[in-house]
């Protein structure tokens, strides 16, 4: 008897345990779709939570190539050798070597893309539950990068047009850039030189975004701190009107190396923005019988004068991440 009694009472333990679990996991939940929406709700469901973990300039956890860019901001960048690759008419793809004290110490993937034979859409699903390839497969797209910046509840932070419908803030300060596509056209306007609204009017898929990283002018656009390090993408366009798009392998570009990385590089570049950076910067390309994949990994920011590095608590970070915001190419 006292052998069943104890047993009834560890029984009744264990529900009293499992209830408080189911609880505090029902209340966690309820709390991040009340903090983000849906967005914070996937977030928990797909184990990407990340924290601000604090670093020292030469933590073992940052990857070789951020420990030497904190090393020093005068650290020059030089491009390496570059070959473009034809992989269908009006498609090219590259990588370009970052070449730093002797060695190569970062490495773009890039893609350049004729805006006659290929056609542009941008694209914002809130619920975050896309990676790269989810993406791509969605769309049926030969491309996929990482768009603009978004908000806690994965909608978007700037101004932006899909499928010509208009969202993020209305009320918005633009300085930068916009990409800017139709079905006939792409380009990047200088939002110093016309206003955002004139830009996006009309169009069918479009997004501002921040820093210009190349102007016209050769001007800086770039206010942040050097210590600012993450995994970097981009769209740019060149003087011949093809877009060019870039993502890093590593962390080793502040925006203001990036910058000046960008105007020094063989691509003849006439303008470029920056899009979204960290664990979220993420290309992928599929196209005949090429495949490739970039992912994000890494972004270190300072808060109160520390170095905080994005750490994952549960996910490793060798994988693409969900990415709320996609620029994407389509065949014609």
């Amino acid at each position: 008897m006292t052998h069943m009694r104890g047993s009834r009472h560890f029984r009744r333990l264990l529900t009293r345990v499992g209830a408080t679990f189911l609880g505090v996991v029902a209340l966690t939940l309820a709390g991040a779709y009340v903090y983000g929406g849906t967005f914070a709700f996937n977030v928990l469901l797909q184990r990407n939570v990340m924290i601000w973990a604090t670093v020292a300039p030469d933590d073992p956890r940052l990857s070789a190539a951020m420990r030497l860019a904190l090393s020093d901001r005068s650290v020059a960048a030089t491009p390496g050798a570059l070959a473009w690759h034809t992989i269908a008419p009006g498609f090219e793809v590259a990588e370009l070597p970052v070449i730093a004290n002797g060695a190569e110490v970062e490495r773009i993937s890039l893609a350049r893309v004729d805006p006659d034979r290929f056609h542009f859409v941008v694209r914002n699903d809130p619920a975050g539950t896309r990676n790269v390839d989810k993406w791509m497969s969605a769309l049926g797209a030969v491309l996929v990068i990482n768009g603009s910046y978004y908000t806690r509840d994965g909608t978007p932070d700037t101004p932006l047009v899909s499928a010509g419908v208009l969202s993020g803030p209305r009320h918005y300060v633009a300085s930068h850039g916009a990409f800017v596509a139709s079905p006939t056209s792409a380009r990047i306007h200088d939002l110093s030189r016309v206003d955002w609204h004139i830009a996006l009017r009309g169009v069918a898929d479009a997004m501002v975004s921040f820093p210009l990283l190349v102007s016209a002018d050769g001007a800086s656009r770039v206010n942040a701190d050097w210590r600012w390090l993450a995994n970097r993408s981009f769209v740019a366009q060149d003087r011949a009107g093809r877009i060019i798009f870039g993502t890093t392998k590593d962390a080793f570009f502040s925006l203001e190396r990036l910058a000046t990385f960008l105007r020094a590089a063989p691509l003849d570049l006439a303008v470029a923005l920056n899009l979204d950076g960290g664990p979220v910067a993420s290309q992928g390309v599929a196209l005949g019988g090429f495949r490739r994949r970039t992912c994000g990994q890494w972004e270190l920011a300072v808060h109160d004068g520390a170095l905080k590095l994005l750490t994952p608590l549960l996910r490793p970070r060798a994988r693409c991440w969900e990415m709320p915001i996609v620029l994407a190419v389509l065949p014609k």
